[in-house]
């Protein structure tokens, strides 16, 4: 890890504080310590719910509700408080109960002294007492809780409290503060979601986290016109509160069916599929298939988070018309492990002797780096050779698949048989590859089930004429 050393000078100091009034950022405050304030000096949700019903509806059941209860988190920040003799308690606790660090009340990490309002974890009081920020990376939030609620308009009025501008709520940096993940002994940068935006032409084109993640679009930004809660003037924009990303997974245990929906919405939207395969091939020739996977929707890498243990890969079958199998990779095993995948698009990182680890809290090194970043294309190739006595033509299926976490992870955490993780199809594209002494003009592939449904409408016909 390369160390940078700044020395302090006069002109340093005034640059700084230049850069902080100009930049059009929020400017920094003293990030909130841990046991600064009482849980009970912020607001249940449910008081929220009164005259922000919709935002309340569409927060429900989302991985910001469930950042505390989800019970992927308790299982791996058990181990992970374990493997580092609580080091990483108030780390990780620290985006995943906010209120429970600020309040004293985690560690220990069990939630033995735990408030209910602490379990609620990325909370609408929580989010909207955020009167600052030290920067970005590791929860660097400052918290003021009281009647003071801040957000992004600078004419909100409220018979319940008071309400304030902050221009922070319409910046990235809002995000980046969790979204911004470094170790904390080693430096090692563990989720780069915010760092990687940054350095894209999303951020270029001024196009934010919010932009995305809080419309009613699923990959741009398109206008949500509305309320903000009853009572409040119309706007032309009003965010929405889902805030969802790829997790497709939890939100189920917590029958969230909508919330799920709308994971896999997003990932269908996040990348583009493209195969190139030979037109015609013979028995005993080589057959390449070239595959162009393009991030065409996401503004940070894809997969992001904890890349360690997401996962995405392609999905090759090969089959005659027989339904004979000629080639196949990236399918799963009886025990929903991946075989024979050309590559696993997600991060790789090592231990302190260099061995592979999805314990992030152990690692000190990427040893690799296999994820697609934003507006990239990454080209895979698959080659086999055709075998003899195969039937034409041939069917050459792709699929592009995403899953939140290995099932042997999963398996390990709860048991086998307890979860099963879900496998998405993020997109999907198919060719034909014919017989070579098939001519030219015979090879149109029919659309699928045509012959069927003009059979079938062809009787339906003849029934009515002689009726």
């Amino acid at each position: 890890m390369k160390e940078r050393v700044v020395k302090g000078s006069l002109f340093f100091i005034v640059a700084v504080v230049l850069v902080s009034l100009f930049s059009g950022f929020a400017v920094a405050t003293e990030a909130t310590q841990f046991g600064e304030y009482s849980a009970d000096g912020f607001t249940y949700e449910s008081r929220c719910r009164q005259c922000h019903a919709i935002i309340y509806g569409e927060w429900e059941g989302t991985m910001h509700f469930n950042a505390y209860l989800d019970p992927f988190y308790l299982e791996e920040v058990k181990v992970a408080s374990a493997d580092t003799e609580g080091l990483v308690d108030e780390f990780c606790s620290r985006c995943h109960t906010p209120i429970g660090v600020v309040s004293g009340e985690i560690p220990p990490i069990d939630g033995s002294e735990m408030s209910d309002i602490s379990k609620l974890g990325v909370q609408c009081d929580f989010c909207h007492v955020v009167s600052g920020s030290n920067g970005t990376g590791n929860a660097p939030f400052t918290v003021t809780p009281g009647d003071t609620k801040w957000g992004p308009f600078d004419d909100s009025k409220s018979a319940y409290h008071d309400s304030e501008y902050l221009e922070l709520y319409t910046q990235s940096e809002y995000c980046g503060m969790c979204h911004e993940v470094i170790h904390p002994v080693n430096g090692l940068v563990i989720d780069d979601t915010y760092p990687t935006w940054k350095n894209s032409q999303y951020a270029e084109d001024n196009v934010i986290c919010q932009d995305c993640h809080m419309t009613e679009g699923i990959t741009e930004f398109k206008a949500n016109p509305g309320r903000a809660g009853s009572g409040a003037p119309k706007r032309e924009h009003i965010s929405s509160h889902d805030i969802v990303g790829a997790n497709a997974f939890i939100p189920v245990m917590f029958g969230a069916e909508n919330v799920a929906d709308m994971a896999i919405e997003r990932l269908q939207n996040a990348a583009t599929l493209e195969i190139t395969v030979p037109e015609i091939a013979a028995s005993g020739e080589e057959v390449t298939i070239e595959a162009a996977i393009t991030n065409s929707g996401a503004g940070h890498n894809i997969p992001t988070g904890v890349s360690e243990i997401r996962q995405i890969w392609l999905e090759v079958m090969v089959t005659d018309s027989e339904g004979e199998e000629l080639y196949s990779a990236g399918t799963l095993d009886t025990n929903g492990n991946i075989e024979s995948a050309k590559i696993i698009y997600n991060n790789v990182l090592g231990d302190n002797s260099g061995n592979a680890t999805d314990s992030f809290w152990l690692a000190d090194r990427v040893l690799e780096d296999n994820r697609i970043g934003p507006k990239e294309t990454v080209i895979e190739e698959h080659t086999f050779i055709l075998p003899d006595d195969i039937v034409y033509p041939l069917k050459v299926e792709t699929n592009l698949n995403y899953r939140s976490a290995p099932q042997y992870t999963i398996d390990h955490l709860f048991g086998e048989g307890m979860y099963e993780v879900p496998v998405i199809s993020m997109n999907e594209a198919s060719n034909t590859i014919y017989d070579p002494a098939m001519p030219p003009e015979d090879r149109k592939e029919s659309t699928p089930g045509f012959s069927i449904f003009a059979a079938c409408m062809a009787f339906i016909l003849m029934m009515y004429i002689f009726k």
